[in-house]
This record gives structure tokens, C-alpha cells and sequence, in this order.
């Protein structure tokens, strides 16, 4: 669930929901992914100001529902968490590398809230 983030000057409970397929649509996350993709969010929750709401994988895309704060762009806050999830996958799970030629997930579809 949602919490509010007090700031010195407001009060606020901003939200997005972003979309990653992995590229080509390959059938890439299995478990070992998955559990590395959570990890990675919990420790990306702890350096940033960026707080993960859901997180939810298939085998072949990954859904993220994120609550932050506005001086961070929604595109901002994407490639951060997607560029530090890609390089602790391809790390920890080398098999995901192999999958994908160019090694890297793929493009993001954002979902603001309406």
C-alpha cells in the first residue's frame, strides 16, 4: 500500500506503473531472475528516494508500480531502476546475457496515472 511522503512544504502520493518487456520478447526471467530483480529493488529503495509499491515478472516482461518524489522525471527514474537491475542480472545470471543478443532488456511503455 501507498504512504504519503511528507516534505518540508507538502505532502504527497505520487505514483507510476511502468512496463518492461524484455527485448524481442524472450522468455528470460525465470525464478533465479526474478529473485535477483527483488533484491535489486530493495537495495535501490535504500539509496534512492524511489519506493517500490509491486513488483510483478512474467517470462518475458516485468510490471513495477513505484512511488517517488517529483524531482525525479518519470524517465529518470526508469533507466535508473532498469540500468541497475540489467547489470545485477547480467551479473548474477549470466545464462539472460546469452538470450538476449545485444545485452540489454528492451524498451519501457509508461503508464502514467490518470
Amino acid at each position: 500500500m501507498s504512504e504519503y511522503i511528507h516534505k518540508s512544504h507538502n505532502v504527497l502520493v505520487l505514483m507510476y506503473h511502468f512496463v518492461c518487456p524484455a527485448k524481442y520478447r524472450r522468455v528470460v526471467i525465470d525464478d533465479e531472475v526474478d529473485q535477483v530483480i527483488r533484491e535489486t529493488c530493495e537495495e535501490i529503495e535504500k539509496r534512492y528516494e524511489i519506493k517500490f509499491i509491486e513488483v510483478g515478472t512474467d517470462k518475458d516482461h516485468v510490471h513495477f508500480l513505484i512511488q517517488s518524489v517529483p524531482t525525479y522525471s518519470p524517465q529518470k527514474i526508469i533507466q535508473r531502476v532498469k540500468s541497475i537491475i540489467a547489470k545485477e542480472v547480467f551479473a548474477k545470471c549470466p545464462q539472460v546475457k546469452k538470450k538476449l543478443w545485444e545485452g540489454n532488456f528492451g524498451q519501457t511503455d509508461i503508464m502514467l496515472p490518470q
